[in-house]
């Protein structure tokens, strides 16, 4: 055998052993492991790591990534929302996010039992609180792990979930009062922002390219200290044209005149067209009144506006129905085979994880993201929008200005309604009072890193990383890309399902799904960790239904459960395997509360 060979199976066998509490979890077998560096290029793939974290949790994310890729697109019920109704599509959407959520939600709980005994993963930023385009308000939120999770070795998790639970109650405790809690006790908390399956839409109809999972990772917790999900605009540009800007005194932000920064533009590269500028938004009949006027802005430029028609270096055209995360790795510059130089930018805005996680990779793909605080609402033009968020609710002219940028005579209601929304984001920590903020306003240490973990389940053409692939019977390879300030990866991990599609489907369903399609409880052994995984369950399928107390103790009220999530007619059998638990196994189910 040779030295490369030997190298190789060296290689496979660490990814083996590294990841194993998430292989075993998952009943998956890891036949092989491939490393292509795409930025900071090693030699081999070292077992040391890139990242700041040590090379087996760096490992265990990446396999976190795949296996949530590898089971959404296996039993998320790819394609099936194609030509249903709303509702129909809705479900589809609903189920998607439900595996999806729950593999990455019990990845992490299996390698939070490798994380070192002082260390936490705390979610802080969350995707699915918040009905998005073409959605209502009672279609619910989507199964999602958002702000509070908690992942650590139980002693630390118990004490950390008590500070957040007195964070998300009490207005008394200040998140600088936890954040002051959390140093002086000693232990390492990482922030995580999390879209378990970003471009849901797209899976649930079947497109072929597009979904994903994007974990972003942090040495520290973000400064957020309430759930939270809104819209925050965007402007994503390469580092050179903002300091060109800069030496000819154009403070580019995301409220600048876009005509200045295709001045700005040409002025770093004179030899580009502006045909060749390209400006990808967000597109579609919902959005034209808060960005149609962004469209038009650029369009008069003269640059080109993407609307799906455009064929990147990847091969693959891109799309603009959603997913605005993925295209901050297309920002900057490339050369076509006809030698023209194109350049490409993100604007519009975006659901504020996704805002956030496109942001934070800025520093290590040499571009600058600017954001604003938006409304929830799509009544306002962009350009008035950005204004609202940023005015003191309590201030005597609140009313005046306000009035002015919705050009109208706010009644009680409306000034009711906006107060809300501007309270809710400055109770999270949000700093929406604030003209342009960036990823740096998110952490209460200015110097900070990222390790970004994206999962695909289908090709993504801003970067050309591949889908999940079928090569064999329950074989496949799965792409992860791990972006870092040191280098950038993408690793294809070549998994082997060790069960039969239909015992793996019960693998990747939550434990209460399974009840309530018809497995019995009654006849299932149970395990202790059956607490933890229904408590789990509980925060990722309904969290909106939930009240946390005290004393660790979590209150559900069913009647907050929307039928998309769990119909009425299994509600009541819901009730009955939770009564249950609590009636057989009291210590282990202490937590539980029915109201």
């Amino acid at each position: 055998m040779n030295s490369k060979q030997i190298n190789k199976n060296n290689l496979i066998a660490q990814w083996a052993f590294d990841t194993r509490p998430i292989l075993s979890r998952f009943h998956i077998w890891l036949k092989d492991v491939d490393v292509q560096w795409t930025r900071g290029e090693q030699e081999h793939e070292p077992l040391d790591d890139f990242t700041f974290l040590n090379g087996r949790m760096e490992r265990l994310f990446a396999m976190t990534g795949a296996v949530t890729a590898l089971g959404t697109q296996l039993f998320g019920r790819f394609g099936e929302g194609k030509g249903e109704d709303k509702a129909g599509l809705n479900q589809a959407k609903k189920d998607a996010d439900a595996i999806s959520a729950y593999a990455m939600s019990e990845s992490l709980w299996a390698l939070s039992r490798q994380l070192p005994e002082n260390h936490a993963i705390m979610v802080c930023l969350g995707e699915g609180l918040m009905a998005k385009g073409g959605e209502t308000p009672e279609m619910g939120s989507n199964p999602n792990l958002g702000f509070g999770r908690i992942y650590a070795r139980p002693e630390v998790a118990n004490w950390l979930e008590q500070k957040v639970v007195q964070l998300i109650n009490h207005k008394s405790y200040t998140w600088d009062n936890f954040y002051k809690d959390i140093k002086s006790s000693g232990i390492t908390v990482w922030g995580a922002a999390i879209d378990t399956l970003e471009n849901t839409s797209r899976f649930a109809e079947g497109s072929d390219t597009g979904p994903l999972t994007i974990l972003h990772l942090f040495d520290q917790p973000l400064c957020i200290s309430k759930p939270y999900e809104g819209y925050i605009g965007n402007l994503i540009v390469p580092k050179e044209v903002v300091e060109t800007a800069a030496n000819s005194s154009i403070l580019v932000n995301f409220r600048t005149p876009r005509k200045l920064i295709v001045e700005a533009i040409e002025a770093t590269y004179p030899e580009i067209k502006r045909k060749n500028i390209h400006i990808w938004t967000l597109q579609g009949p919902s959005r034209v009144k808060r960005i149609g006027a962004l469209w038009e802005e650029w369009e008069t430029a003269g640059v080109h506006l993407v609307k799906d028609n455009l064929t990147l270096p990847s091969g693959l055209k891109a799309f603009t129905d959603s997913g605005t995360y993925a295209p901050a790795y297309q920002v900057g510059t490339w050369t076509d085979d006809q030698g023209e130089l194109h350049m490409f930018i993100c604007d519009g805005y975006a659901a504020s994880a996704e805002s956030m996680q496109a942001a934070s990779l800025a520093p290590m793909l040499n571009i600058k993201a600017f954001l604003s605080v938006l409304t929830s609402t799509f009544e306002l033009s962009y350009d008035r929008e950005q204004y609202i968020m940023s005015l003191d609710p309590e201030a005597a002219d609140f009313k005046e200005k306000l009035s002015d940028l919705i050009d109208k005579e706010a009644d009680e209601k409306t000034l009711a309604r906006y107060r809300e929304m501007i309270y809710e984001g400055l109770d999270a920590g949000i700093p929406s009072n604030r003209i342009s903020i960036n990823a740096d306003d998110f952490f209460p240490e200015k110097i900070w890193d990222l390790v970004a973990i994206s999962g695909y389940m289908k090709p993504d053409p801003y970067t050309g990383a591949a889908g999940v692939e079928k090569i064999g019977k329950n074989l496949y390879k799965v792409t992860v890309r791990l972006s870092a300030t040191k280098g950038e990866k993408l690793v294809v991990l070549t998994l082997e399902l060790m069960e039969d599609l239909e015992t793996s489907q019960l693998v990747f369903n939550p434990l209460l799904n399974r009840f309530l399609a018809g497995e019995s409880y009654l006849d299932r052994a149970v395990k202790i960790s059956d607490s933890g995984r229904i408590r789990n369950e509980l925060q990722t399928l309904c969290f909106e239904a939930l009240e946390f107390l005290g004393d660790d103790k979590i209150r559900l009220y069913c009647d907050r459960i929307i039928p998309e999530i769990i119909p009425e007619d299994k509600k009541e059998l819901l009730v009955e395997i939770l009564n249950w638990y609590k009636t057989h196994h009291a210590t282990w189910f202490f937590w539980l509360e029915l109201a």
